[in-house]
């Protein structure tokens, strides 16, 4: 090798390194979640309703509106803070992480990419200052099939009027605004699909049942339900027949932030079981000093930095504007394997303490699940690996 590329350094940084400002915003957000989040995590999950007062602090401290420009009332930060704000918040508790999620990957990022000017001037404040936002795409006939879409909208002039049924909606029960996806003209196939941003408020259109969910039980999952609901051309987001595209961009954001997550999970089951493991006596020693736990929460820590690396490299890559549709659909389908897997295996550390509510790891168990389920089933993850990889 010669000597000048031997000894060539390069200026590319490690991925886990990070800037001062993402540094400081990783730091705020981690002490935010441990001393304002924690103390309500198990009330929160046993009673299924997470609080209003810790939303209106998520719009005070700006990880509502993470990306959101300052002009726009916005913290004008990055899609990697977004990222790293996610992590933080599932390491504690993944219903709120989930809450913030879903407003920055998809409907803040939504409406930044592909809303006009004044929907932009409109909706971006209020996404900023008070206003909780949901992506409403499935339907109970169309899951894994996201555009086999029911509902339908009627063109009448200056406005729309939709008719149908959304289920499995996050942040539905306190959201005020809905980025909702229906067909315009069936025949059409994908090509008619089109995105509607609809108002809490607009006639026609009410907020159903909150599922009684297995984990992120505290983050509200509701149907939605629309009966001649009147929606003004104005309120089309991109275009008549461009829904397709923008559910399908908005999505492959939306999977690194659910890889975040499902790392946040895996770190904080595992940062609870090093601790028990070097508190937990048997046979009068710690049982870390037992070689069979010191390998299992090796292999363990080993997956979560994998998980991390990936989902920051999926991050990175976003925000250098480079292509990220598989990288995103591995971080999302790996990241949430992990989770279950490092989550379950650290119940084990625990032994029967681990199996009952009085210790934290059950829960993070249960929260992991949905990681395999929402914005898109790890099945459909493999098969957009499988598409790109064969080249199709």
């Amino acid at each position: 090798m010669p000597e000048a590329v031997a000894g060539r350094s390069s200026s590319s940084p490690p991925l886990t390194q990070l800037s001062e400002e993402e540094t400081l915003f990783q730091l705020a957000a981690r002490e935010f979640a441990e001393k304002e989040i924690g103390p309500h995590v198990e009330a929160m999950d046993r009673e299924g309703v997470f609080k209003r007062e810790l939303i209106e602090a998520f719009f005070a401290q700006g990880f509502m509106s993470i990306e959101v420009p300052e002009s726009y009332g916005g913290s004008g930060g990055t899609f990697f803070m977004s990222v790293l704000a996610i992590e933080e918040f599932s390491r504690v508790d993944a219903s709120a992480a989930v809450i913030i999620d879903v407003q920055n990957t998809l409907v803040n990022n939504a409406l930044m990419r592909w809303g006009t000017d004044q929907q932009k001037d409109k909706f971006l404040p209020r996404v900023a200052r008070d206003t909780v936002g949901a992506y409403a795409l499935s339907e109970p006939n169309a899951g894994s099939d996201a555009f086999g879409l029911e509902t339908r909208a009627r063109d009448e002039g200056d406005h729309f009027v939709l008719n149908g049924r959304k289920l499995w909606i996050t942040n539905a029960k306190e959201a005020g605004l809905f980025i909702l996806f229906a067909t315009v003209n069936r025949e059409l196939g994908y090509k008619g699909i089109t995105a509607f941003l609809v108002e809490r408020d607009m006639p026609g259109f009410s907020v159903g049942k909150k599922e009684d969910k297995l984990g992120i039980r505290a983050s509200s999952t509701c149907e939605l339900i629309l009966e001649d609901c009147r929606v003004p051309k104005a309120n089309v987001l991109g275009a008549p027949g461009k829904g397709y595209k923008v559910a399908i961009e908005t999505l492959n954001e939306g999977r690194i932030g659910i890889g975040a997550q499902m790392v946040g999970v895996a770190r904080g089951a595992l940062e609870h079981a090093l601790g028990y493991a070097k508190e937990r006596k048997q046979f009068g020693r710690p049982i870390a000093d037992f070689q069979a736990i010191q390998f299992q929460l090796a292999r363990l820590a080993t997956d979560v930095e994998a998980a991390r690396l990936m989902a920051y490299n999926a991050a990175r890559l976003k925000e250098a504007g480079k292509p990220f549709l598989k990288e995103a659909a591995m971080t999302k389908y790996f990241c949430s394997q992990v989770a279950e897997r490092v989550a379950s295996e650290c119940i084990e550390i625990y032994g029967g303490y681990g199996y009952t509510k009085d210790y934290p790891v059950e829960k993070y168990l249960r929260d992991a699940k949905i990681g395999k389920i929402y914005e898109g089933t790890s099945f459909m993850q493999l098969q957009t690996i499988a598409k790109v990889i064969l080249g199709q």
